[in-house]
Formats: structure tokens, sequence, C-alpha cells
């Protein structure tokens, strides 16, 4: 618990500056390095670190991906782009797949695609809502507040309420994991929402809180964050690793410290694609 503590200040000191120099380079290049570590722990859980002729395309994706959405600005763009890599890599990953006289499984390369777009999409997202043009810059710090509120609350309401562990959330996934902590994580996600909102609304003069889509987006991101952890575990447990990475003493890799993080983030995208978590006054 002491080593957990420790890495987790160490890393929320690192993240800091990150965040307040946020309308910087410094953005696109913490989000440009998560991923491409998080790429390569995937890749390596998979069996697939050796193999460069995939790895290489999903590398340069990673470490380009996060400075093409802050620098173009445009949105449609970036959408285009984002398909055409999509099929584009699909197809030369089959095209791998089809010349290698069987050196790579069908199974190991569809979820190597499926995860890595899955992860870069994930860092990638928390871009897009940084740059948003309605508060962008507090909206995107929900992503980590909806995934972190869950993840803190839940591991102490399952230690208060949910002792001997009599309701196991999904046993076979994640055995210490409980639906009194999962039904805590959603509630604190929720106030930690409103309450972020009451903060935004006293330090900015054009912006107001909506509590309706808050707290929505707050279940929203706490049950997306809680999935997200989970189906990061099953990756693990299918492969019979206990951890993606070392990075961070006692929290494990990037995957492990962010899963719930990725997956939060591209449901607030596509969440704030269709309300405002703020108006303008």
């Amino acid at each position: 618990m002491k080593t957990r503590i420790i890495t987790a200040i160490v890393a929320c000191c690192i993240l800091l500056p990150v965040l307040i120099f946020s309308d910087t380079p410094a953005l696109p290049g913490a989000m440009a390095l998560c991923a491409l570590i998080a790429v390569y722990e995937m890749v390596s859980c998979i069996g697939l670190k050796k193999a460069y002729v995939l790895n290489i395309p999903l590398y340069i994706y990673a470490l380009g991906f996060p400075f093409f959405i802050r620098y173009a600005a445009n949105i449609e763009l970036i959408r285009q782009v984002t398909l055409a890599v999509c099929l584009v890599t699909a197809l030369y990953f089959f095209s791998v797949l089809t010349f290698s006289h069987g050196k790579y499984k069908l199974a190991d390369i569809s979820i190597c695609f499926i995860t890595v777009f899955y992860i870069l999409a994930g860092f990638n997202s928390i871009m897009i809502l940084r740059d948003y043009e309605l508060g962008g810059k507090y909206v995107y710090l929900t992503v980590f507040l909806g995934a972190w509120i869950t993840d803190t609350f839940a591991y102490f309401c399952g230690m208060l309420f949910g002792r001997g562990g009599k309701h196991k959330l999904i046993p076979d996934v994640s055995p210490k994991k409980t639906v009194e902590g999962s039904i805590g994580g959603i509630i604190f996600c929720m106030i930690g929402m409103v309450v972020f909102g009451v903060i935004i609304n006293h330090i900015s003069d054009t912006l107001h809180a909506n509590y309706l889509f808050l707290v929505l987006g707050g279940f929203l991101a706490s049950v997306v964050s809680q999935i997200g952890d989970l189906c990061m575990s099953v990756i693990k447990r299918t492969y019979g690793i206990k951890d993606y990475g070392k990075l961070f003493p006692g929290h494990g890799g990037m995957l492990d410290r962010f899963d719930s993080v990725i997956a939060v983030s591209i449901v607030l995208a596509a969440f704030c694609s269709f309300f405002n978590f703020f108006e303008v006054i």
C-alpha cells in the first residue's frame, strides 16, 4: 500500500505541470509518450513485441496522432484521416497475415488491431476533449476525475461495505471487486462531477455548469471506467500475465494505471459530441 501511495503522489506531481500547460505541446507530447508505452505493453502481452512489421506503424500512430489532433484544428479532417488510417491498417495487417506463411496467428493479429486502436482512441480522445471549443480546458479533466474517483471510492466502499466478499462483481475476472464497491464508485463519481461543476462556476466568468449532463456523464463515466478496467483484466488473464508492465511500482504498467482513463475518454468524447457539460453565460 505504501508503495502504491508513493507512486501515485509522484505520478500526480509529473502529471500536474502537463495539465497546467495543456495548451502547449506538453499535453500532446505526454499523450504521445503514454500511447507509445501502452501500445508497447499491449503488443508485448500478445506476444508480438518482435513483430516489427506490425509494430512500427502502430508506434508511428501513437507518436503522431496527438500532435495531428492538436494542430489539425479541424474535427472533420481528423475523422477522415482516422477512418482512412484504420481501413488501410486493417488491409495491411491482413496482408502481413496472408504473406507471413503462418508466422503470425489470426487471433493475435486481430486482438492486436482491436486493442491498439482502442488504446490510441483513448489517449487521443483526451486531446479532442481538451481542444473542445466549449470549455475544453475544463471538460477534458472530467476524464481523469471520472476514472480516478471511481477507482478510489470503489476500493474504499468495497473495503467498508463489501467485507467478506458476499457480493462479488465478476469473480472470474477480478476476484476482489464487489457490487458494493461498484455502486459506491458510481455514486461518488456523480457527486464528484457536480462538485467539479460548482468549482468551475466559481472560477469561470463565461461558463455555467449543466448539472444534469454532469450527473449523467458521471454515471456513464463511472460505469465505463469499471468496464474498461475489467476488459483489460480479461486480456491479461487470457495471456497469463499479472501486470502489463512495471512502470509504476505497486500499480503495474501504463495500461494497468490508465485502463479506466482510456475507456472513459472515449465515451465522454462521444457524449460531449451531443451534450455539453458547460454552457456560455
